[in-house]
């Protein structure tokens, strides 16, 4: 009874916070601050139309290199973890994947791997960019290994993709330091005509970095991942 009582109480206090928070509240209509300071200077410092793009890759740079080396942790973490039973022979016991499924993964797979590049490549221009880009790839992977249980990429490829990926992204940023106005600042290439393609100085180069980077470690977790859970079924 005390439980509930307590319980009802967090509710109805937590419902009054609610209440509280969204009865005064206003809808802005106008940018102020930080946020209409961004805007206001973005195209004509890196001219790009995606103004997020140009928050996350220069302005906040630093916060997306963070998020690069979380990720790249997380594939280190998992890749340790399995290393314990790196050499033992994978023989699934799960029966074949159907042919309306086959057919389908190889079909679909070089699309989604394109679709991937293109947000990545685009994404100084449209909503997009090197982690939606990247996340797209290792999708097309997951489907691949949907369609043939089988199916193991070339780990040489990946990790040497992933490793120039990131010295590249690095090395991007501190050139940034030393030709233009701080760590990732893209203006250490022509920012070009606004709106094209070749735009916004070196955005679309670092896209392109952390897209490969983003999508390798993605498909290596994965891989991990799916050896893992086959190697459980045997055991079982």
């Amino acid at each position: 009874m005390i439980k509930r009582f307590f319980a009802l109480l967090l509710v109805a206090s937590f419902g009054f916070i609610l209440f509280t928070a969204f009865a005064n509240w206003q809808p802005q209509t106008e940018l102020r601050g930080v946020a209409r300071d961004y805007v206001q200077r973005e195209a004509d410092e890196l001219g790009a139309m995606n103004v997020v793009t140009a928050i996350v890759v220069v302005y906040r740079g630093l916060d997306t290199l963070g998020e690069v080396t979380v990720l790249f942790l997380a594939a280190s973490g998992i890749a340790v973890l399995m290393r314990r039973r790196k050499n033992i022979t994978i023989k699934s016991k799960r029966r074949e994947a159907s042919e309306f499924l086959q057919t389908g993964g190889a079909l679909l797979a070089p699309p989604l791997i394109m679709l991937g590049a293109t947000i990545f490549l685009n994404g100084h221009l449209s909503p997009g960019g090197g982690f939606q880009g990247g996340a797209v790839i290792a999708s097309a992977v997951l489907l691949l290994f949907m369609a043939r249980p089988g199916y193991r990429p070339n780990h040489t490829l990946l990790d040497w993709i992933e490793s120039i990926s990131g010295f590249a992204y690095v090395t991007v940023g501190i050139l940034g330091m030393f030709l233009a106005g701080g760590f990732l600042d893209s203006r250490i290439l022509p920012l070009g005509e606004f709106g094209k393609m070749l735009s916004a100085g070196a955005i679309p180069v670092i896209y392109t970095f952390i897209g490969l980077k983003v999508g390798t470690e993605l498909s290596g977790i994965l891989d991990s991942l799916k050896n893992e859970s086959l190697l459980t079924i045997n055991d079982k």
